[in-house]
């Protein structure tokens, strides 16, 4: 992974930039030297010292550019904790939206090939992939996955749009998925994965959720495990403690298989 982009702090300021990179502040304008390094102090024009810091998982989520809503944090951890995913491993993705899960999986040392239908979002997607420092991990495609199973399992050379790879034919280690038609993939999972893969399937209603267990039953997967992800906020103040009334607990729901 190389260091694409620096997080430059001051107070509760946090600004996403470049090596070389020049911009402007009402605290001054930042010139991020080409040689700097995160534990540096760049000052603006004006004289605000600015830290450098590396960029950490969770700032990804907060400052890389969204095509939409991003999974969050709490349920990248659910998926990278469930399918033990670790470097080294080879991951299809399909979904791949902002790219927050594909960036994560990526800064873990995972191989991982994901797929976006909407070219727009592909196109930011790559550029987060830059930013973020996996580029030379992160192969995002334009394309749906569901059409490209074939090819995949075939060990064809199709791209899904014409992007360059490099070993794209299945088996996959991991294989997770973000997108309306997850239920279709998941019955093709077993042609997808080695023996004991793992794959997960993130669904925003209990619909989708349903009809991917059932297509992952149907398929033969074992181990099969459904979760909503929920989390709250505590609040603690004079008056007591209890949980935060603020925010959304609920995100989405999960499900946890593997190949036979």
């Amino acid at each position: 992974m190389t260091d694409a982009a620096y997080l430059l702090v001051h107070e509760d300021r946090e600004y996403l930039l470049e090596p070389g990179e020049e911009f402007g502040t009402d605290l001054g304008v930042l010139e991020v030297p080409e040689d700097v390094a995160a534990g540096d102090t760049v000052e603006s024009h004006l004289g605000t010292p600015f830290e450098v810091r590396e960029l950490r998982g969770p700032d990804l989520f907060d400052h890389l550019e969204r095509t939409g809503a991003p999974m969050m944090p709490r349920d990248v951890g659910l998926v990278m904790g469930l399918t033990g995913v670790a470097a080294g491993d080879r991951v299809l993705d399909a979904g791949t939206g902002t790219g927050i899960l594909a960036a994560h999986l990526g800064r873990v040392g995972a191989d991982v090939t994901t797929y976006e239908v909407d070219p727009e979002f592909a196109d930011v997607a790559r550029e987060n992939m830059r930013v973020a420092g996996v580029e030379e991990r992160v192969e995002v495609r334009t394309g749906d996955l569901a059409d490209e199973v074939d090819a995949l399992v075939g060990g064809g050379d199709e791209d899904g749009g014409g992007d360059e790879a490099a070993d794209p034919s299945a088996p996959f280690d991991v294989l997770t998925l973000d997108t309306g038609d997850a239920p279709a993939i998941v019955s093709r999972a077993p042609d997808l994965l080695v023996s004991s893969g793992f794959l997960a399937v993130y669904s925003p209603f209990v619909e989708g959720t349903r009809e991917a267990v059932t297509a992952a039953r149907e398929a033969g997967l074992a181990g099969i495990e459904t979760l909503e992800t929920i989390q709250r906020e505590m609040d603690f103040s004079d008056r007591g403690s209890r949980p935060s009334t603020r925010g959304v607990g609920h995100t989405g729901y999960l499900v946890i298989a593997r190949a036979p």
